[in-house]
């Protein structure tokens, strides 16, 4: 059943999204609500998959691996059974940020993070290619991160 979402839940939502851990008091307040109703909301929203965890945000360029590449993946077969191969082993890939199915002229659509180029071209030649049914691949290596919402 699918829980109907008040406006209340919609400012806990946005607010959270933004800044996770929040106070619940300065949570509360901004929304208008005492704390208890409050945290109610959010254990109902967790709760209902409304929302799904929280985690911290990583500053990608003091860690080193701020090599960032977008690569589409071309499938030599799109059946259930060879998506679903592809699909289970892209998630054994830790350099696999994002894998996204796709509706166009190719299948995947993939954001991979790496340290440098050679480490990429690594990646790319000895993991991503040798994944199940990849007929091919398109690398678009990011040069400048404009807008990111995490």
């Amino acid at each position: 059943m699918k829980t109907i979402l008040d406006t209340f839940d919609h400012k806990i939502l946005t607010l959270l999204e933004s800044n996770g851990r929040i106070s619940i008091t300065n949570l509360s307040d901004q929304i208008g609500l005492s704390k208890t109703p409050c945290l109610n909301r959010i254990k109902k929203l967790e709760r209902d998959g409304h929302i799904k965890g929280y985690k911290a945000i990583i500053n990608h360029e003091l860690i080193e691996n701020n090599h960032i590449a977008f690569v589409q993946i071309k499938m030599d077969d799109t059946k259930t059974k060879a998506l679903n191969a592809f699909n289970k082993a892209i998630k054994e890939i830790i350099e696999v940020e994002q894998c996204h199915m796709i509706a166009s002229n190719f299948d995947y659509l993939l954001k991979v993070r790496t340290v440098d180029m050679d480490s990429y071209r690594k990646v790319l030649g000895e993991k991503i290619s040798a994944l199940p049914h990849v007929q091919h691949s398109s690398t678009f290596v990011v040069m400048e991160e404009v807008v990111t919402r995490d």
